[in-house]
Formats: structure tokens, C-alpha cells, sequence
């Protein structure tokens, strides 16, 4: 993965999204439940953050699971009556074990219209991981994707930091066409046939965690709209690409949920917006870009 910092300087794409459409957002939730590092799964320590950050060392630690098991139980279901109330379809970008552990709300999510995605076997980054390894886990959570959805996946994003090797061992496996290894631009690009959807992590509902400048749920929805806005202004020339990052565990929550829905409500005062699964983005850039790295 060579480093670019020029980009697209001075030859911004022009817009290309279908109806004419001047801005696409894609709308990202991830599923990690069930994926959390737990030593009562066999693991060899705890997951350790999450809106209180204490890690208990050596022994199970119920209280992280319970944390975690609000997402499925809870969460999901706000989530996706938020976006189902507004026609919106989201990419899930969900952990192998995740699927593992949550047969009935994968099935939810392809019945609904949704994309499934790969985002590791495991929550854990692929940093420093030799590539038979990482080739390995790849494989895996892929096939238990697919085998559970019924649908084979076709992106991937690894829990922040990937490997040198990532991107080469995604090509290799065949499957996929994009990844969302990259937080560099509000455009996609090419690497070689291989789409890159970059991703965000300031419009994303993880600033609630302690010191993240999210507090109440008009701070997301704030922070995204202010965001929204200058985009869709930008997609009148050029194209713009907008990502909104989601948790089951997180944004689900009784007093941030009204965030979404704000966002979700402003987006839809506007025409020209094309709100899509990254499987569709990605299939429309290749179209139109394919071959361009």
C-alpha cells in the first residue's frame, strides 16, 4: 500500500452518481458483538474499550459482554426502524463471529435490503500480522458471511489498522471488490480494478466514547449535518462521497437515536442525494472509473 498525498489534486472528478444525484452517502453499521476480545471465548485478553475503559486481566469479564450485548438486544432494532422509516439502506459492516453469534439479525438485514459486509473475524486490528495469517482470517470471515447471509460479501474494512499486506491479500482472494482501508479523501478511487471507499471517522457515532465530543444526541447530528451540508454543496462540481458510522451499541442507544433520526430527516429535505450500500457505490466508480488507479 504506497502512500498518495496528491490524490486528486487539481482534477477532481465530476460528479457520476446515478439520477444525477450530487452527493452519495453511505450510511456504515458496524456489528462487533459477539467479535469483542473476550477470554470467555477463548481469547487471549478482554476488550477493553467501551464507554468505561477498566480491563480486567486474566480472568472473564461479564461486564464488558453485558455492554456489548446491548447492541443485538436493544440497538438493532432502533437502528434499523430509523433507517427503515426513511427508505435508506446501509452497508453492516460485520465481524465473522458476529455473524457466528448473530444468525437472526444477519438474515434481518439481507431481508431488509441491506449489505452485509466483511470487517474481520475478529475486532481487532491486522497491524504487524504476517500475511498467512491475515490471508487466513480473510478467508474465514468471508465464507461465514456468505454461508449465513446467503449473500457473498464484497467489502472489507479492518478495525483501524490494517496490515502492509491487506489490500494485496484482499485482491488475491477474488472476492472482493472494494475496501474501506482508507480515511484520506471524500472521494473514491481506483487501485488498479480494486475500488477504495474511504471511511470516516469524525462523522461517526464512536466520538461519544469518553473525550470524543459527543454528549447528547444533537451533537451527532450537528457535527453530521454541518458535514452534509458542505458536500452536497461541493457535489454541485464535483464528486463527493459522504460516510456516517454507526454502532448497534452505541448510536442505538435511547438518548442518541434521535441523532440519527435528525440526520436522517435533514438528508431527506434534499434532492439529489443518493443514499447507497458501498457495494453500489463501489459498482458505480468502477463503471465509471475502472482501471484508473
Amino acid at each position: 500500500m504506497s502512500r498518495d498525498l496528491r490524490g486528486y489534486w487539481g482534477a477532481e472528478p465530476a460528479p457520476c452518481w446515478p439520477g444525477g444525484a450530487r452527493l452519495a452517502v453511505s450510511f456504515v453499521v458496524n456489528v462487533e458483538e459477539g467479535a469483542e476480545l473476550s477470554i470467555a471465548e477463548g481469547d487471549e485478553r478482554n476488550e477493553f474499550r467501551y464507554e468505561a475503559s477498566e480491563e480486567v486481566k486474566g480472568a472473564p469479564d461479564p461486564c464488558m459482554e453485558s455492554h456489548f450485548g446491548y447492541g443485538p438486544r436493544q440497538g438493532y432494532a432502533r437502528i434499523s426502524a430509523a433507517l427503515a422509516k426513511h427508505g435508506a439502506k446501509a452497508t453492516f459492516s460485520t465481524c465473522g463471529r458476529a455473524a457466528e453469534r448473530l444468525p437472526w439479525l444477519m438474515q434481518d438485514m439481507v431481508a431488509q435490503g441491506h449489505e452485509v459486509s466483511c470487517h474481520g473475524w475478529r475486532w481487532e486490528t491486522h497491524a504487524g500480522m504476517d500475511a498467512q495469517t491475515e490471508a487466513g482470517i480473510i478467508a474465514r470471515t468471508h465464507a461465514k458471511i456468505a454461508e449465513v447471509t446467503g449473500v457473498a460479501p464484497v467489502g472489507w474494512h479492518t478495525r483501524s489498522a490494517t496490515s502492509r499486506n491487506t489490500r494485496a491479500l484482499l485482491k488475491d482472494h477474488g472476492g472482493f471488490r472494494y475496501d474501506s482501508n482508507a480515511y484520506d479523501d471524500d472521494i473514491p478511487y481506483m487501485d488498479g480494478d480494486h475500488v477504495v471507499l474511504p471511511y470516516a471517522f469524525d462523522t461517526n457515532d464512536m466520538r461519544f466514547a469518553p473525550g470524543g465530543a459527543f454528549v447528547h444526541a444533537r451533537d451527532f447530528s450537528d457535527y453530521v449535518i454541518a458535514g452534509f451540508d458542505r458536500l452536497y454543496a461541493e457535489g454541485a462540481t464535483a464528486a463527493r462521497m459522504m460516510s456516517i458510522g454507526l454502532h448497534l451499541r452505541i448510536i442505538g442507544r435511547p438518548a442518541r437515536i434521535g441523532g440519527l433520526e435528525t440526520v436522517l430527516a435533514h438528508i431527506a429535505q434534499h434532492k439529489g442525494v443518493w443514499i447507497a450500500t458501498r457495494r453500489e457505490i463501489a459498482e458505480v466508480w468502477a463503471q465509471e472509473h475502472g482501471g484508473r488507479s
